[in-house]
């Protein structure tokens, strides 16, 4: 007579096994994910070994270990515990066997979610645990929903380990695969087919529906609700939240080595004006940033936040994201998508209830304050590179943070684009009582949102200063040319007043005495000059100029210029002179040589 404990038992093992395999994938691939030890590979070629190791083999390795005489055999038997040949070995080697195809779904998961999303919750002042179950969960259900799925499929389907390690016992270890076993082997074939046939039901049936929800949700843009709360803000007023015990002061003194240089920075800002960090790609702008916000640990140093140390390695202090009070802005926003505009700006804004009424209005002021209020209820990918850009700034200034970091804030943005919310972010910040710092390869846009700027060269700091003296005086040759000066030259003092520009082949009068450590000279080629037929008389250095090239821009002309000769290419030059196209229609049809005058109080003295 056909006996259906054979299913029971396969489903009761199998439903077992996936719900183990399901907490030890997730947590052995979380950690997997963050682990950069040098015990990584062995690790995780460990738990892939059930993969590749044939059942049989696997189930025989299980038996030496959970056998009478194996280690954890014999300890279990002094407790009056035994495994082998009960249903628990089966739920055991189902598990051994599901279990990497668990991890390395998870795994791939874990490592496809964009880490600014993760870094982005932490400086909210989310914990791990809320970052993993609000972050990392969310985006990655349907991936995980495939691995379970996955595991069922093949705790219902193992047979050979489970045969070594449970045997076959009717009613007790035996599962479909050992009925259809010995149903084949007894010549009942009728029976084998039915139990194929249920197993089949069951494995393809639970793929299949696990794929039309993946199928619904890429097709469901813009899900009806979000299964994840919006959490409750703070009970303090922005005002209580923004008064620090000191006044606003950022402190960093850190060194961390890289493989391409060493980043070594000391300075200090207590302006409420944004300080600008420009550089040379790879000078380590964003690196600082995120030394500051957490995400980066320096290998030596201290940074001290309003009174507050954050980091110092002498008395090993090292505090988590979560508890810096620092707000960033990434390059790319790191808007969490399956949260709503209300739900972003509303994440960081966690540590205590508060009554709906007054949780809607803290995240409404926030959406006022950057003009996104009929937007709330819409989802990042519905909206424009600026309106994510404004949601990005309203989420990092919610929870008040003592420092406010972006990192290349209009690098995504079209040209169209960027005056509009570069205004926006000017209006934004006049009311924002903290420190700003701003990352930036746009001299123009570092000019006109920053009163002071730190220029950085190869890990250190060049200049720390006002704009305006680090534009008008740069002291040495990289900053001028980091700043936008495009005409530097080596020189040699002839004079009190006079210096030889060897590259632009002409000697120069100048209005301040040489240094003595002067190696060059420059200007800047928006301050080049050009004298006109009518002009009354001479003026100091003034040397005669011949055209080798133009390059054009919707409103301006560079022209480069050859001194004292005519160009023989377009190559052959000395400066470059930038000038409105209102100038260039005055100046294009008169005849060579032009006279070009280089300003004795424009030239900048440098050094190397």
């Amino acid at each position: 007579m056909l006996t259906l404990s054979p299913l029971w038992i396969s489903l009761r093992i199998a439903a077992i096994a996936t719900l183990i395999t399901c907490f030890l994938g997730i947590a052995a691939a979380h950690f997997m994910q963050r682990y950069r030890g040098r015990g990584r590979s062995l690790l995780d070629s460990l738990f892939l070994a059930p993969l590749v190791i044939p059942p049989t083999v696997l189930g025989f390795l299980l038996l030496l270990l959970l056998g009478k005489n194996g280690p954890l055999g014999s300890l279990l038997s002094h407790l009056g515990l035994n495994i082998v040949f009960t249903w628990y070995a089966a739920v055991l080697t189902a598990t051994v066997v599901a279990f990497p195809l668990m991890y390395k779904t998870t795994l791939g998961a874990f490592e496809q979610i964009d880490s600014n999303l993760q870094q982005a919750a932490r400086t909210l002042g989310a914990s791990e645990l809320t970052v993993f179950w609000r972050i990392t969960l969310p985006l990655t259900l349907p991936s995980l929903l495939a691995g379970t799925t996955l595991s069922f499929a093949r705790a219902l389907g193992e047979f050979g380990a489970t045969l070594m390690l449970a045997g076959n016992i009717p009613g007790r270890t035996q599962t479909l695969p050992m009925a259809i076993y010995f149903a084949v082997e007894g010549g009942d074939f009728r029976e084998a087919a039915l139990w194929s046939s249920a197993t089949l039901i069951l494995s393809l049936g639970a793929i299949i529906l696990v794929n039309q929800f993946a199928t619904r949700k890429t097709l469901l843009k813009t899900p009806p609700h979000s299964p994840f709360p919006i959490p409750h803000p703070p009970p303090h007023t922005a005002a209580e939240r923004s008064r620090s015990p000191t006044p606003p002061c950022l402190q960093v003194n850190i060194c961390k080595q890289l493989p391409g240089f060493t980043l070594a920075v000391n300075f200090t800002t207590d302006d409420q004006h944004p300080l600008g960090l420009l550089g040379a790609s790879g000078a380590g702008k964003s690196l600082i940033l995120r030394c500051i916000a957490g995400i980066e640990t320096p290998d030596a140093g201290r940074i001290v936040l309003n009174g507050r140390v954050l980091f110092d390695s002498g008395q090993g202090i090292d505090l988590p994201s979560c508890d810096r009070k620092v707000g960033i802005l990434f390059q790319n926003y790191a808007l969490f998508p399956h949260l709503t505009v209300a739900q972003n700006v509303a994440f960081g804004l966690h540590s205590h209830p508060l009554p709906p009424s007054k949780m809607e209005a803290a995240v409404s002021q926030q959406l006022t304050a950057v003009h996104l209020s009929p937007l709330a209820q819409r989802y990042p990918h519905e909206l424009s590179g600026g309106q994510q850009q404004r949601v990005a700034l309203a989420r990092s200034l919610a929870n008040q943070p003592e420092v406010l970091l972006l990192d290349e804030p209009f690098s995504a943005l079209d040209t169209h684009l960027r005056s509009q919310v570069e205004q926006q972010l000017k209006l934004r910040l006049q009311s924002y009582s903290g420190i700003t710092l701003l990352v930036t390869h746009n001299l123009e846009e570092a000019y006109r949102i920053c009163r002071s700027l730190l220029i950085l060269e190869s890990g250190h700091v060049a200049a720390h200063a006002p704009k305006h003296r680090i534009f008008e005086q740069p002291k040495t040759v990289s900053i001028a040319r980091l700043t936008g000066c495009k005409n530097c030259s080596t020189a040699i003092a002839r004079g009190p007043h006079q210096i030889e520009a060897l590259d632009w082949q002409c000697t120069l009068t100048t209005v301040e005495p040489l240094p003595t450590n002067l190696t060059h000279i420059g200007i800047r080629a928006h301050q080049i000059t050009f004298l006109t037929a009518s002009a009354d008389a001479p003026k100091p250095n003034t040397f005669p100029c011949w055209l080798a090239a133009t390059s054009e821009t919707p409103h301006r002309m560079t022209l480069f210029l050859k001194l004292n000769a005519p160009a023989d290419s377009d190559r052959d030059y000395h400066l470059q002179a930038e000038i409105f196209k209102e100038k260039w229609a005055t100046i294009k049809d008169q005849a060579f040589p032009w006279q070009v005058v280089l300003d004795p109080l424009r030239l900048i003295l440098l050094s190397d």
